[in-house]
């Protein structure tokens, strides 16, 4: 889902569970009915997250709701929820938010104390890998099954498994790593293969074993304690994108210049927000977010960060794939605790390869909770229909079968499915691999399989009923999707495509946009207020960057530092100066560092150019045309609002 549709859904925060309220109508949209319980469950539900007071005002509240659902009302009036991507997207939500019902609190409470004991250890392992489809055919499947039995011969001869993996291991990365998959945790890997990696012991290969990749040969080179994670900044400059040995030495002096000044005592973070490349550190003063072994693509990041032992201390530079680095130690994360990372770990198990575990036994729950009935003598018929083709693949479901709009299985008396349905399903699972003979008894195990499938269908698309908190959630995701979709129709798309809308908007609220005084500056920094006025005397000479730098900077120290632009007059260090005019200026403090700048050109306060604030500009002028649209919209609609109902709702609330 697009982050900005999270945006626009006021109301769609985590339910909670309210006492049950009186049900009235509040008001109507075109005879359309709203009640109050809905509107006191969202009023409860934002009430701790707005921050301005003026909406936790009810009658003011009540304004915002009715906004609200006008716009969700012109969306179906215009028929936006017959589209086929808002329909897509729906049920897709749907899918996600219903497998947090999908669970069998004993299975997951399992994996997750499974899943913990293995987060206290990260194992380093090599693997042999040979490939085969999910769904390949039984030959294919069994000639892949003895190449890695033959490889396995070869590792219980001795050979070297080093060596066999690069002869034998279809994993491309084996070329770089020799099969080294480096140190990980639960969760790094798919869960069979974490299963062998944890259950072997260290120097072991494991026996083989398949995933969803192929088969797989496992040898565990090491177990140690689970570092944890760690927050570092650092402070980066990039590897040249092209090979240039002169571009290379130009960074590799760069980085060493920055250590220097930091030995020299000067702040990490603020040579960080200065020189760092790294865009979205260098702001921040190069801090990272916290990170654990295996989570980087750089394992020389992470050995030096989690190589740094004592709060605030320094590497020395260091070079990685992406460039330079100085890393400053934040703090060490060990392992948390159990309760800590409960739900963590169960998010985190609903989304792995673990959840099928949980399904299997959801399975079982769905048969004792739902009466169902299966006709024997279609199924009967049925394995008539199915031949040995189904295991070469070429099984096809026979298109004239006079019962195959019969009813097979009977759910709750509700639910009919017919015989077609278990024929799809059944040549469905040609792919599976499933070798059961003879048919009569692979068309039982399969019915049985069906059985499972159409109960947890079944069961998943009673949710709204089962759960009320389900269906809330839905209905307010199913509005918030049809209000995006219908401001992305009325306001944005407009707002960006129409220009002459755009450009008067502009030109009639041209105050909002206007460049403050501005300069073309080379602005020095440094740490000594002597270098400093040194540097002030050569830029006055007419001396250039470089030339300053190079008289300055001596016997490996980094005394001054320079950055050139056009910025506005407010802009960091320039803010300090009142009077700022071409030339160079005086020298001027600011959290321990001296500046002397140099001012190049100036360019008078003004209006900007479309060009240069297009964006904040579109901005502007969609929010001017959504505050406008809801007076449209009630001119559109007959609304009626209930004030009775209304003063008892407000009654309540404030009780």
């Amino acid at each position: 889902m697009k982050i900005s549709r999270l945006l626009i859904f006021v109301f769609l925060i985590a339910p909670i569970f309210l006492v049950a309220q009186s049900k009235e109508v509040l008001f109507t949209i075109d005879n359309h009915p709203y009640y109050t319980d809905e509107f006191v469950r969202v009023y409860n539900k934002n009430l701790d997250l707005v921050k301005d007071d003026s909406q936790k005002d009810l009658d003011k509240y009540l304004e915002l709701f009715l906004g609200y659902k006008l716009k969700v009302e012109k969306a179906n009036k215009v028929g936006l929820q017959n589209g086929t991507a808002y329909q897509n997207e729906l049920k897709s939500y749907r899918n996600q938010l219903s497998k947090n019902y999908l669970n069998d609190s004993k299975v997951t409470n399992e994996l997750v104390h499974e899943a913990y004991d293995r987060l206290q250890q990260e194992v380093r392992a090599s693997h042999i890998l040979v490939l085969v489809e999910e769904g390949a055919s039984p030959q294919d499947t069994l000639k892949a099954y003895n190449k890695m039995m033959d490889i396995r011969k070869r590792l219980d001869a001795g050979e070297d498994f080093i060596k066999v993996a690069q002869q034998f291991s279809e994993d491309p990365s084996v070329k770089e790593n020799n099969g080294d998959l480096g140190y990980f945790s639960a969760f790094r890997m798919v869960y069979p293969f974490e299963n062998a990696a944890f259950n072997t012991r260290v120097g072991q290969v494991s026996k083989p074993f398949r995933t969803r990749f192929g088969y797989h040969i496992v040898k565990v080179v090491d177990k140690r304690k689970n570092r944890g994670e760690v927050t570092v900044a650092h402070i980066m400059i990039l590897k040249p994108s092209k090979i240039d040995e002169g571009q290379q030495e130009k960074a590799k002096a760069t980085i060493d210049d920055i250590y220097k000044k930091i030995q020299q005592g000067e702040s990490f973070e603020s040579l960080a927000q200065q020189f760092s490349e790294d865009k979205s550190s260098a702001p921040k003063g190069g801090v990272l977010q916290r990170f654990g072994s295996g989570q980087l693509s750089s394992e020389e990041f992470e050995n030096v960060a989690f190589e740094l032992t004592d709060k605030n201390q320094i590497s020395a530079p260091f070079q990685s794939q992406f460039g330079w680095h100085i890393v400053k130690l934040i703090e060490k994360h060990p392992v948390r605790s159990f309760d800590e990372m409960k739900a963590e770990l169960e998010d985190k198990i609903r989304k792995d390869e673990r959840s099928l575990l949980i399904t299997n036994s959801l399975a079982k729950k769905m048969r004792a909770k739902y009466a169902f009935t299966k006709d024997a003598k279609l199924i009967a018929k049925i394995k008539g229909l199915v031949n040995d083709n189904f295991y070469s693949q070429t099984w096809e479901a026979p298109s004239k079968f006079n019962e195959a709009n019969n009813t097979i299985l009977t759910i709750n008396k509700d639910r009919k499915v017919t015989a077609k349905v278990f024929l799809d399903f059944i040549a469905s699972k040609q792919k599976s691999n499933i070798s059961t003979r003879p048919v009569a008894k692979l068309v039982d195990e399969l019915f049985e399989k069906f059985v499972d499938e159409q109960l947890m269908a079944y069961y998943n698309d009673n949710l709204e009923n089962e759960f009320s908190e389900f269906k809330n959630v839905m209905e307010e995701y199913r509005d918030g999707l049809l209000l995006f979709d219908l401001m992305e129709k009325e306001i944005w798309n407009r707002a960006k495509n129409d220009t002459i809308g755009l450009n008067d908007y502009f030109k009639n609220n041209i105050a909002n946009y206007q460049w403050k005084k501005r300069f073309s500056v080379d602005i020095l920094s440094s740490t000594d207020s002597k270098v400093i006025e040194k540097a002030q005397k050569y830029l006055k000479k007419g001396k250039s960057l470089d030339y300053i730098k190079a008289q300055l900077n001596k016997d490996g120290k980094v005394n001054v530092m320079s950055k050139s632009g056009m910025y506005e007059e407010d802009y960091d260090i320039l803010s300090e100066y009142k009077n700022l005019s071409k030339g160079v200026s005086n020298v001027v403090t600011k959290d321990k560092y001296f500046f002397v700048v140099n001012v190049l050109d100036e360019k008078p306060a003004g209006a900007k150019e479309l060009s240069e604030c297009r964006g904040k500009v579109i901005s502007d002028y969609q929010q001017y045309l959504e505050n406008n649209w809801v007076n449209e919209l009630k001119k559109e609609f007959d609304i009626k609002i209930n004030t009775e109902v209304f003063e008892k709702v407000k009654k309540q609330l404030h009780n």
